[in-house]
Formats: structure tokens, C-alpha cells, sequence
């Protein structure tokens, strides 16, 4: 009995029609891929992505050479000197971040009294070579302003939770 309903399977093709009825059925519902380059998903308010100094409303950066997020770092990835002004404030004058060393763990973010360092919704930051990865002041201030509207929205979309 099992060789006769094996011939008559193969002879109706049943396999081949339930395929092909399952490729119909999704062929006309509403397609779940993205176009990526040009159509981009949601981004968590909590994704950590490339690094960004802020500034003040008033043009002054936020970091005040506290240098909590350079001792939090695990990879020491995080380098920064720092000097008195003349009215007595102490201000960075070098702020590196190796890209290639960090982990993206967000450390530093949350150690920043002042919210100085963040970590923006940018992921799209590949490079040819080590040295583009390497950030100093001037870079991670270019970030910062940047991507300042969508760092500001992603803070209070997150301050209920911090």
C-alpha cells in the first residue's frame, strides 16, 4: 500500500502544488523587508551608537574635565587633559575617544554629571582605515552638534528610566 500511495503522490504533485499555493499566498501581502539605504527602521531611544560631546544652548561645550567617564571606561578607551580657564573653571583641552577599543557599553554616558558625552542614534560610521576611528575633541563637538536635536529628544525620551 505504501508504494502505490507513494506513486500516486508523486504522480499528483501534491508537494509542488502546497508550495506553490504557500508562494501565492504571501506573494500578494504587504512586503516586512526594508529598503535600506533609503528606508531606515525605528531607532530604540537607548541605542548607543557613535559618540558625541554636547554644548550648551549658549555655544559653551557641557564637559567640565571631571574625568569620570575616562576612570568608568573598561577598554580605556577615553583619553582627556584638561587645564584651569581665568575664571577659575577647569575645561578639556584634549578629548580623545579610540573607537577601535570601545565596547559600546555606555559607561561613560552614565557617569557624565553634565550629560557632556553621549552616545547618538549614528551607526552608520564605517571608515577605510584605524586613523578615521580614532576621535578627538574637534570630531566628537562635530557630532555633537550634528546630531544635537535627535541626542535631545533620545535623553528625554529616556529620563524616566535614568
Amino acid at each position: 500500500m505504501t508504494v502505490l500511495d507513494r506513486y500516486a503522490r508523486s504522480l499528483v504533485l501534491g508537494e509542488i502544488l502546497s508550495g506553490l499555493a504557500l508562494t501565492f499566498r504571501y506573494m500578494f501581502k504587504p512586503k516586512v523587508t526594508l529598503n535600506y539605504p533609503y528606508e531606515k527602521g525605528p531607532i530604540s531611544p537607548r541605542f548607543r551608537g557613535e559618540h558625541a560631546l554636547r554644548r550648551y544652548p549658549n555655544g559653551e561645550e557641557r564637559c567640565i574635565a571631571c574625568k569620570l567617564c575616562e576612570a568608568i571606561c573598561p577598554a580605556l578607551a577615553i583619553t582627556i587633559e584638561a587645564e584651569p580657564r581665568e575664571d577659575g573653571s577647569r575645561r578639556t583641552t584634549r578629548y580623545d575617544i579610540d573607537m577601535t577599543k570601545c565596547i559600546y557599553c555606555g559607561l561613560c554616558e552614565e557617569a557624565c554629571p553634565v550629560d557632556a558625552i553621549v552616545e547618538g542614534p549614528n551607526f552608520e560610521f564605517a571608515t577605510e582605515s584605524r586613523e578615521e576611528l580614532f576621535y578627538n575633541k574637534e570630531k566628537l563637538l562635530q557630532n555633537g552638534d550634528r546630531w544635537e536635536q535627535e541626542i535631545a529628544q533620545k535623553l528625554t525620551l529616556d529620563a524616566p528610566y535614568r
